[in-house]
């Protein structure tokens, strides 16, 4: 019974951690590095994460550069950036590339926070699905005769309670992103 909780609870920790995780890679009206995360570049044959073959820095609120370690990946860099879903257009001046972040839009705003509310509620559901396995888990070793009809309901309380927090904590983090986008 207390490994189902366990394991229910990391499963939680995975899902909150994920919309953060992806959370990070929406585009904001501020620059991020976070926002090349997923960023990958043909070096050599391998497609290869971005920051392991760049230096990516954020010196002002809406410009990034980037600074690859090999110069003759620069063309490379800048066409996996504009084939990317972010939208961007590198500058390229032959020694980096620069990314001005334009200011966003108020429709292209509204639709970013639409796309961050929609994520959160993918993460409700995956909560709730572990939540329902937990519970089915829990019937399971009752029906069984492993644990009693009082340590059932406990665990069911129990869970709840997990339940209500996760879910808790994504409502705040996706309640804050949407904050960060519409904010002017």
């Amino acid at each position: 019974m207390l490994q189902t909780l366990t394991n229910c609870e990391e499963k939680m920790k995975k899902s909150v951690n994920a919309l953060t995780t992806d959370y990070m890679a929406l585009r904001t009206g501020r620059a991020s590095s976070a926002l090349f995360d997923k960023i990958r570049v043909d070096y050599y044959g391998q497609e290869t994460p971005l920051n392991q073959v760049a230096s990516v820095s954020v010196p002002e609120a809406r410009l990034v550069v980037i600074q690859p370690w090999d110069k003759s990946l620069l063309s490379a860099i800048e066409k996996a950036i504009q084939k990317s879903d972010l939208g961007l257009n590198p500058s390229n001046d032959g020694k980096l590339l620069r990314i001005n972040f334009p200011p966003l839009t108020g429709d292209r705003r509204k639709e970013l926070a639409k796309q961050a509310k929609t994520t959160a509620e993918a993460s409700r559901v995956a909560i709730r699905n572990i939540r329902r396995e937990g519970m089915d888990e829990i019937k399971k070793l009752q029906k069984n005769g492993e644990i009693s009809e009082d340590e059932q309901a406990q665990a069911e309380t129990d869970l709840q309670k997990l339940t209500d927090n996760y879910i808790g904590q994504i409502n705040k983090i996706a309640d804050d992103k949407e904050k960060e986008i519409l904010e002017v």
